[in-house]
């Protein structure tokens, strides 16, 4: 599907593009500045238009934020149904605009289409210094491996869909997803880590996986010590299920990918949920411990050391 762009000239100056599936592309423009750019866009995962609006936003600007970059402009991306009022639309732009605003960073124009389906995102521009990128690729073994969000949005917001979300878990749930992942990456960058990556659609495994295989490392993670939000493990109880956590299951969690060792049904799900505008996933050598703890304390940043980098392959998941 994606062959005709892997036969397009790659140009020198194109550090990150789509050899590397990294979470964002980077192309120099000095030696010391480079632009680096992502796109995101899907359909409102919440009933609030002003906090579907924030959440597309804070989830299409943590690829640059996860790269090591800060966010400097946007263009929106918006596909309306003509039968929804336009009032809807000016509460989700207003929260895109703000939620930008709060990055330093400023929505510069856009487009929109017509359609059966709103969709909300932005195509975002940022800078980042070369020396200071984040790639998925650099994990080595002795690593720890920390996480800066806890996981379960897909779950809950699933939950939510089915009308059984309680009041104070969707307000948890939407304050994560809305939260910039802009400290966690300028922490990372402040700590001297060169190793990271966001946790989105793929699930926390599955983006343990992209990291281990691309870094030829293998990662181990202790269920135990992985956040979750309120209400997550409820939910995964009761055995909330859907497709986004099905195709995770079936690509991933395979002995030659990702192994769950003594790990139940429900914290399977929550290992293999989707989540939306996750948490930074980073690798922190034992030389960098001190300077990134110190980092996220100035910063603000809670992070949860979920696990270690080992010699090997794939991603084991232990009780």
């Amino acid at each position: 599907m994606l062959r005709p762009l892997s036969e397009q000239p790659v140009p020198p100056e194109l550090l990150v593009g789509l050899s590397t599936s990294d979470d964002a592309a980077v192309y120099a423009v000095t030696p010391d500045h480079a632009i680096v750019q992502t796109l995101d866009f899907f359909p409102p995962i919440v009933d609030d238009a002003y906090a579907s609006g924030a959440i597309a936003a804070a989830n299409a600007m943590s690829d640059v934020y996860a790269m090591g970059g800060d966010v400097v402009f946007a263009l929106a991306i918006v596909a309306w149904p003509d039968t929804l009022e336009l009032h809807v639309l000016e509460s989700a732009m207003r929260g895109m605009a703000e939620k930008m605003r709060e990055g330093n960073a400023v929505i510069a124009g856009g487009h929109t289409v017509i359609d059966r389906e709103p969709k909300l995102g932005l195509a975002v521009t940022g800078r980042v210094r070369p020396q200071d990128l984040l790639l998925k690729s650099t994990l080595r073994a002795g690593d720890a491996l920390y996480l800066t969000k806890p996981i379960g949005t897909g779950l809950l917001t699933t939950a939510h869909k089915l009308g059984d979300c309680s009041v104070e878990d969707l307000a948890s749930v939407i304050a994560s997803m809305t939260a910039l992942n802009r400290a966690a990456g300028l922490a990372a960058v402040e700590a001297g880590l060169h190793a990271a990556t966001d946790v989105t659609g793929f699930s926390l495994v599955g983006h343990a996986h992209e990291m281990a295989d691309r870094s030829g490392v293998a990662i181990r993670i202790r269920a135990g010590d992985v956040p979750l939000l309120p209400g997550a493990r409820a939910h995964a109880d009761r055995g909330v299920d859907f497709g986004g956590a099905q195709r995770n299951r079936e690509y991933y969690v395979r002995p030659d990918r990702v192994r769950l060792e003594g790990i139940d049904d429900a914290m399977e799900r929550l290992l293999i949920d989707p989540q939306t505008s996750g948490g930074i996933l980073a690798g922190v050598p034992a030389e960098h411990a001190v300077a990134w703890e110190r980092a996220c304390t100035t910063r603000g940043v809670t992070a949860w050391r979920v696990g270690e980098v080992v010699e090997g392959n794939g991603v084991t998941v232990t009780a």
